[in-house]
């Protein structure tokens, strides 16, 4: 069944890929830009990865903020499914934690809001495994978790997201006609539409160049764009999603293996596998806000159960490893 979609944030790195698979799927697709001059932007991604002018018809453009009323209600007109995947993600975080939730929560009930005022039921919200993970005990990660906000390894970021599903959730309960889904990936790699790539991208960009002597012992959940992407379009088409989470992910890898990962596929390029001392990177955290955000982070280590996407939703993951190389065959191939 094939259904109009008001995609938010149809220009961000994920959100192209979901808008490229909707319209595969034969899905109309009405994507939310800030600004129209990106519209020509994402048609030239949709083309260049095999979309066909007669596809291309079905995608269409809206100029809508998440921080204003303005033009939602007129928006939802003719929408079968919400998929809300807007979110700011930084490398470095704010000074003002506000400024990352603000948006996030204020920007998620805004769009729920008026899905719900124009009789839109069904969303599809892109949360993340930092709503999950943090705080986590022993055992593998499950859907059943929530972050703990006051864990040392809750950033701003970690509160953006986690504040803005509980929100999301917390509409429905209210709301019962309304029809949520949540999808919760890691650190999104893979083979990205354009070169707008995300911060996630970035940083095996920053592995492939040498920048860093050496790497923190730290493991991130890692997820393939595809997969996320695929969880998005599978949980519209079933039913039996409303109501769930979904964990989108492989499994956590460490950056140090993440760069013995790409110096055996580079082996020319200088890229540092060699872990940074503990000691080094509490010093260096005295002067940097980044490395700050880390040293909670060093060596810990989780697991993570993936078998309800699997399983639910039918979407096969990923290995981490082929993640890794084909972000890294992208930018080498830039």
């Amino acid at each position: 069944m094939s259904n109009t979609v008001l995609l938010t944030g149809i220009t961000g790195f994920i959100a192209k890929r979901i808008a490229f698979d909707l319209l595969t799927a034969g899905h109309s697709v009405t994507g939310t830009v800030r600004s129209t001059a990106r519209q020509a932007e994402v048609r030239t991604a949709m083309r260049v990865n095999g979309l066909d002018d007669a596809t291309l018809a079905r995608l269409r453009f809206v100029k809508l903020d998440l921080m204003e009323d303005a033009g939602w209600a007129e928006a939802m007109v003719d929408i079968d499914a919400v998929v809300h995947c807007a979110s700011p993600f930084p490398i470095a975080q704010p000074k003002d934690e506000m400024v990352l939730i603000r948006p996030a929560v204020d920007g998620t009930l805004r769009v729920l809001r008026a899905a719900h005022a124009a009789g839109v039921h069904r969303v599809v919200l892109t949360s993340s495994l930092e709503a999950v993970m943090h705080g986590a005990k022993a055992g593998p990660i499950t859907e059943a978790d929530w972050s703990d906000l006051t864990s040392p390894t809750a950033t701003a970021y970690t509160k953006s997201k986690t504040l803005a599903e509980r929100a999301a959730w917390d509409f429905v309960a209210t709301h019962p006609e309304m029809q949520l889904t949540a999808i919760n990936p890691g650190m999104v790699l893979g083979t990205p539409m354009d070169h707008e790539t995300g911060s996630s991208v970035a940083v095996v960009g920053r592995f492939l160049n040498g920048k860093d002597p050496m790497v923190p012992d730290v493991s991130i959940p890692m997820t393939d764009l595809a997969d996320v992407s695929a969880a998005h379009v599978a949980a519209l088409a079933q039913p039996a999603s409303i109501g769930q989470r979904y964990i989108v992910a492989d499994q956590f890898l460490s950056m140090p293996n993440m760069t013995v990962i790409l110096k055996a596929a580079y082996p020319a390029r200088r890229i540092a596998t060699r872990i940074a001392p503990r000691f080094v990177l509490r010093l260096l955290a005295l002067f940097d806000a980044e490395i700050r955000a880390i040293v909670p982070w060093l060596g810990w280590k989780a697991s993570l159960d993936n078998a309800k996407v699997r399983t639910e939703l039918g979407v096969p993951i990923t290995p981490a490893k082929d993640s890794v190389l084909a972000t890294a065959r992208f930018l080498s191939a830039q």
